[in-house]
């Protein structure tokens, strides 16, 4: 049966895909597409209604143009107020950044201080001096472990934290080991090397068990270096492990009982300096004798050093009580016990502390100001101990005695470099550096003399001038000599300890004037600051005068910023 035309079957759809869900519904107008609709514009045209900026004739390629196209300039393109003649610093000029260039004729300590100081992605390649397999490439395990024993000798021996971090990194760089950071502080060195951006780091570690004071030493680790990082000579792996066993078993160049004679000088020497006489000298250089050979007996028992510094304390100012029992009117106690206090004053570690304060190795200085600080209050402990027996006694000691003015400069001139020429020995100095450091400590004495003495300054500023002339001529004789700073400078600033200072204020809290008594104390940690500070400002001064390594143009080595408070 066929329908019919114009039936109700007609009405119907004739499938379900007749009609689009899509579909435009009955009754709405249809819009009519334009002929852009099929080229739709990009996300970064501008949008409809909005006239572009007009373009001036110096508009360069990809900058946009005047015209109603969609497209507009690159992304890499300088922007429109950009000028090749006159650029801003912010932007890269099209030479690149100068790269930075090292002078060889620079000590390396000047060198690498300066590489530590830059940013890691401004530091050049390295150079490497000393040769190895180019198909293996340098053995990575060996050179981080020889870095490490070079930075535990020199941590050990009192050197500063950054000079310890510039040797090591001078090592690592002359066997061709890029990206190597040094990290130390007091008691733990570690080194981190990265070969590559996508390889795992290889992080080496040591620990700083015991320290000893042996500037002979120390010179010999730094020559060690200096021959490591100069391509005149090449220095192998295997001969620098054997250089450094050579080094760490070498003996002291001076036997224990010169080194107990120097004690003895070094104390007579300060009690001259503070009006001593003859008999003065010998007395406290006896006291001084058997309070080092009481700490060396302490020492050889296994005692902490804190209890050795109490020990050694107590003789000098037990000999100073028994001269006021005895009334001797001749005999200046207080002389015999300053005497006694300058040999047991840690000023290389005063020194050390406050310079890596300055140079920004705030854990180090804290580290070592602490230990400083334990060293002050056994001595303060020692003397006290024997002030208060003797009072107990009947001892009249004088505190106003500090008030008799000493007007013997050729005397005093020549007992501080006595002084200097005991401290170097107990240091254990090489030979050839004594005869400079001598001279450095009697020209500090003259310059405090003449600023406090004569010019009547105050003592304290006058301390700083002179430790700063100190750190600068110590500098000199360093970088003259390619060695280490300490041994030119530790020793000079025996002179300035403040060893008188010291004395009159434990005697004032020994008799309960706590006021008097602090504020000598007081003075007495001013006058120390102020030897530390003087002598690392003298430091600095000395490389302003340098060729400091940099970029080509006279560039001095980059410092951490002032924050502002902030």
């Amino acid at each position: 049966m066929v329908a019919e035309p114009g039936g109700p079957d007609d009405q119907k759809p004739q499938s379900d895909e007749a009609r689009s869900a899509f579909s435009q519904p009955a009754g709405v107008e249809r819009s009519v597409p334009s002929a852009d609709d099929d080229h739709p514009t990009s996300e970064f045209s501008l949008p409809s209604g909005l006239a572009p900026e007009p373009q001036g004739p110096a508009a360069g390629p990809g900058t946009g143009t005047a015209s109603g196209s969609d497209t507009i300039g690159s992304a890499f393109a300088p922007p429109r107020t950009y000028d090749a003649r006159n650029s801003p610093p912010a932007f890269t000029p099209a030479h690149g950044i100068p790269m930075i260039r090292l002078t060889k004729e620079a000590p390396w300590q000047d060198r690498m201080r300066t590489m530590l100081r830059m940013p890691v992605h401004d530091r050049p390649a390295p150079e490497t001096v000393q040769r190895h397999d180019d198909a293996a490439g340098p053995a990575v395990p060996r050179v981080l472990d020889l870095t490490l024993r070079i930075g535990e000798l020199l941590l050990a021996g009192g050197e500063g934290a950054e000079d310890v971090e510039a040797a090591m990194f001078a090592v690592t760089r002359s066997y061709g080991l890029d990206r190597c950071e040094p990290t130390v502080t007091f008691t733990l060195l570690s080194i981190s090397h990265q070969p590559s951006l996508v390889e795992d780091p290889v992080t080496a570690s040591r620990t700083v068990r015991r320290r000893g004071t042996d500037y002979t030493r120390l010179a010999a680790v730094f020559r060690l270096i200096d021959d490591i990082t100069t391509e005149e000579g090449e220095i192998s792996l295997e001969e620098a492990y054997r250089r450094l066993a050579e080094i760490r078993r070498n003996r002291h160049p001076y036997p224990g009982w010169v080194l107990t004679m120097a004690a003895g000088g070094l104390a007579g020497a300060a009690s001259v300096l503070v009006g001593g006489g003859p008999l003065v000298f010998l007395i406290a250089a006896l006291g001084a004798m058997l309070g080092d050979r009481l700490a060396w007996l302490c020492a050889g028992r296994g005692l902490p050093e804190f209890y050795q510094f109490v020990v050694a304390a107590m003789p000098p100012a037990a000999m100073g009580v028994a001269l006021t029992l005895t009334h001797w009117s001749d005999v200046r106690p207080s002389a015999v016990i300053t005497g006694g206090l300058f040999a047991l004053l840690p000023g290389r570690a005063l020194v050390a502390g406050v310079q890596d304060g300055l140079t920004g190795y705030y854990i180090t200085a804290s580290a070592r100001l602490l230990e400083v600080m334990y060293f002050f209050i056994a001595i303060v402990a020692g003397v006290l101990l024997a002030l208060y027996g003797g009072l107990q006694l009947g001892a009249e000691l004088d505190p106003e005695a500090r008030l008799i003015s000493h007007d013997r400069p050729v005397v005093q001139i020549l007992a501080s470099m006595v002084l200097t020429l005991a401290f170097a020995i107990l240091l254990q100095q090489e030979r050839s550096t004594v005869l400079a450091v001598t001279l450095n400590g009697g020209v500090a004495w003259v310059i405090y003399g003449a600023m406090a003495r004569t010019g009547g300054l105050s003592a304290v500023a006058a301390t700083a001038a002179a430790a700063g002339l100190v750190g600068l001529f110590g500098q000199l004789f360093s970088r003259y000599r390619y060695t280490s700073s300490l041994p030119f400078i530790t020793a000079a600033i025996g002179p300035l300890l403040p060893g008188s200072a010291t004395y009159f204020g434990l005697l004032g809290v020994a008799q309960n004037e706590l006021d008097r008594g602090l504020a000598s104390l007081s003075t007495a940690v001013a006058t120390a600051l102020a030897i530390a500070i003087g002598v690392n400002l003298g430091s600095e001064i000395s490389r302003l005068f340098m060729r400091v390594p940099g970029a080509v143009g006279g560039a001095n080595r980059r410092a951490a910023k002032r924050t502002r408070g902030f």
